[in-house]
């Protein structure tokens, strides 16, 4: 790992951990006020409803301006969205944090993996530095939630009081902050040279390619368990009488297993298959799915939590691998713009749609039915052997 690649985990470490932070104290806090689960997925979907509409915009803004602006913004938007949650911690707010952090986060991630993956040389770098780059998120899921958690249990007189909820926005804050400083000495690379007066491709013409499309669906299944794990585990805790810090812990237990297998792929890259490795994280998700609703004790909890991180921390570097083995290089911005817009359009249907299933036949129906989904889902995963050429 170079120092730049490092500097730049890092700061995607900070943006993303503020984002991963508010989206596990938000909902907390509004079920603290009274708010039922459904208004709960109500706010989480909104985590992921700025990224449907932001992505392709911009994919296509990084593809034309490089690094440093769209991070700029980015940080911009995140420092203000958790910043108003310290100022104003009512729901409405709440809501304007989980659409400003929730569009950072995402605009921010498009423009540092289109950096990495145009740094790189042949599939086995791609595998090796998006192996990487996805250690930021994993490690961010838990010192995001970890630190949230902490904050609300032990700031003010008594546990889980407005000041904790207060202190730990004001944390997520800062994060950001810290990821503009570390982003100062990264190199901008050349700009792409495109053909003067040539027509301007569609976004939809990529989606022509059945390679990409296929690996669009399998990157749909899978950020479906991410969805389902980040808003059942919460709802059963506080049901459960968890504490904030333990639900907190269960979460980031999930994105320390996550963390620990990224950093073993870049070692193991040269012997792995994207398409294999994603066939088994399909399979092995619904066995998973099958058994976390049985357990009852926080520590069963944290096992299967523990069991999913590991299985879904391989999932995001095969799929930036293969999304730019199969795109030009002049439209990677675009394709991942793509990508994003295609998963937080489900992150935004999703938790309304686990919020009202839960109510009706329970949180185990919701963990039961999104795992068959992803196991029979494993067949598009398999048709992914043979990579076909890039889209044009």
């Amino acid at each position: 790992m170079t120092p730049e690649l490092a500097r730049i985990i890092l700061a995607h470490i900070c943006l993303h951990a503020c984002m991963a932070g508010t989206r596990m104290a938000a909902p907390l806090l509004a079920l603290r006020e009274g708010y039922s689960p459904a208004a709960v997925g109500v706010l989480l979907a909104l985590f992921a409803l700025t990224q449907v509409f932001l992505a392709l915009p911009a994919g296509r803004y990084t593809d034309r301006h490089g690094l440093r602006k769209p991070m700029i913004f980015s940080m911009t938007a995140a420092v203000l969205g958790a910043g108003a949650a310290v100022v104003f911690p009512v729901f409405p707010v709440l809501c304007l944090a989980a659409l400003l952090t929730g569009g950072a986060t995402g605009s921010g991630g498009i423009a540092l993996q289109r950096h990495v993956g145009r740094a790189a040389h042949g599939p086995l770098q791609l595998r090796q530095v998006f192996s990487w780059l996805a250690i930021g998120p994993a490690i961010s899921n838990f010192v995001g939630p970890f630190s949230a958690g902490l904050l609300i249990d032990h700031v003010g007189t008594d546990p889980g009081s407005l000041s904790g909820y207060r202190a730990a926005f004001f944390m997520m804050a800062i994060l950001p902050l810290a990821s503009w400083w570390l982003l100062r000495r990264v190199q901008e690379l050349p700009p792409i040279v495109t053909v003067p007066g040539s027509a301007t491709p569609r976004a939809w013409d990529l989606l022509h390619d059945s390679k990409f499309r296929r690996l669009m669906l399998v990157n749909l299944f899978l950020a479906s368990c991410w969805d389902v794990h980040t808003f059942v585990v919460p709802v059963l805790g506080f049901e459960r009488g968890i504490s904030a810090s333990v639900i907190g812990t269960i979460l980031g237990v999930f994105a320390i297993a996550a963390a620990a297998v990224r950093m073993v792929l870049p070692l193991l890259a040269n012997r792995v298959r994207e398409w294999a490795v994603l066939c088994a994280a399909m399979l092995v998700t619904g066995l998973v799915f099958g058994v976390y609703p049985l357990t009852t004790t926080a520590l069963a909890m944290g096992v299967c939590s523990v069991l999913l991180g590991l299985t879904l921390g391989v999932v995001q570097p095969m799929v930036m691998s293969l999304l730019h083995q199969l795109t030009p290089e002049a439209r990677h911005g675009e394709a991942l713009g793509l990508r994003l817009m295609a998963i937080n359009a489900s992150s935004v249907l999703m938790p309304l749609l686990f919020g009202t299933t839960g109510a009706i036949i329970g949180v185990a129906g919701v963990f039961w039915i999104t795992g068959a989904a992803v196991a029979a889902g494993a067949r598009a995963a398999w048709l992914l052997k043979d990579n076909s050429s890039p889209a044009p």
